[in-house]
């Protein structure tokens, strides 16, 4: 079984193609489906975050050592330098629709805490590395992501957002499937039946991954296709963010002195970003901008998918 789990894993990007394609089938080929699916994207996606959650190793992240070296590259080029080009490439491409630039915002001032650990090690960076640095990344990301907000949009803006939704997904998708996640992992160790759920959880990361994809595509892609000019104005952005970011945490790196499998970690958690994470929070946005923002978002993760399978190729080249 445990075989069978790591060849999901390998393969987990090939599986969330195929997501993605019968997605855009399934809802392509009748209204109806798309509106069905649109009701289980919510499920999906709280599930998700809980399996995601339930594999950050919170509970024993003080058994761990991190090299403080490793720890200030991370975090300087994930929170300073990568905001610094985002910043950068919004105002060079010229976005000023107010729902395209909080979904551009939402999904790359984000650096991802799930599947880039598999891509990490596809790429023969550091994994463990990676994994360990989840908690950091997550809990720095959710600190840092309202001040973002705050300094690039302008305050009008954000005065324009009813704030109740949005605490509320961030409750039902964050705080809440988090604390489910930290209260398995404590009671794991105590209570046999709480360690068998522990490991029937870790099997669901890529299943719901793959559910989230379809269902989101399949109610999605109407719109998508109606509003197509919105993927038009993102994906230049984003092949530019994929080509830049992980140039951002190798030179990062190297000014600490960094070996090359940290140098492709950090080149991997600069590329990757967590669309999955933030979805919830677009879906929560007023109905005039959730639909655009909900777009630019998944735009991304189908451009991010194709650069993964560039990355495991490339980065292990060029960072040796």
């Amino acid at each position: 079984m445990s075989n069978l789990k790591t060849r999901i894993e390998h393969h987990q990007i090939y599986i969330y193609f195929a997501a993605l394609i019968l997605g855009t089938i399934a809802g392509m080929s009748s209204i109806t489906l798309s509106n069905i699916l649109d009701y289980f994207v919510t499920f999906f996606i709280a599930i998700l975050m809980f399996s995601m959650f339930s594999q950050i190793p919170f509970s024993t992240i003080k058994n761990h050592f991190l090299p403080v070296k490793y720890i200030i590259a991370l975090v300087i080029s994930n929170f300073f330098l990568i905001p610094i080009l985002v910043y950068g490439l919004i105002h060079l491409f010229n976005i000023t629709s107010l729902p395209i630039l909080i979904g551009l915002y939402l999904v790359l001032l984000t650096p991802c805490i799930d599947y880039v650990i598999v891509f990490t090690a596809l790429g023969k960076g550091n994994a463990q590395y990676m994994l360990i640095s989840t908690p950091i990344l997550f809990i720095l990301q959710i600190l840092l992501l309202p001040f973002y907000c705050a300094l690039f949009l302008n305050s009008h803006v954000l005065t324009q957002i009813d704030r109740q939704p949005f605490l509320e997904a961030f409750l039902t998708f964050i705080v809440l499937p988090l604390i489910f996640a930290i209260l398995l992992q404590l009671f794991s160790g105590k209570f046999k039946p709480m360690q068998q759920l522990q490991v029937m959880v870790g099997w669901l990361p890529e299943l719901f991954m793959a559910f989230v994809l379809f269902t989101v595509v399949g109610s999605q892609i109407n719109t998508i296709i109606q509003d197509l000019y919105i993927v038009l104005t993102v994906i230049p952005i984003y092949l530019c963010f994929m080509m830049i970011s992980p140039c951002l945490g190798v030179l990062c790196g190297k000014l600490f002195r960094l070996d090359v499998p940290t140098l492709r970690t950090l080149a991997f958690s600069n590329g990757t970003r967590n669309a999955l994470v933030v979805l919830p929070l677009a879906l929560s946005l007023p109905n005039q901008w959730v639909t655009i923002a909900t777009t630019v978002i998944v735009t991304q993760t189908l451009t991010e998918l194709f650069g993964e399978l560039v990355y495991i190729k490339l980065i292990p080249k060029f960072i040796k």
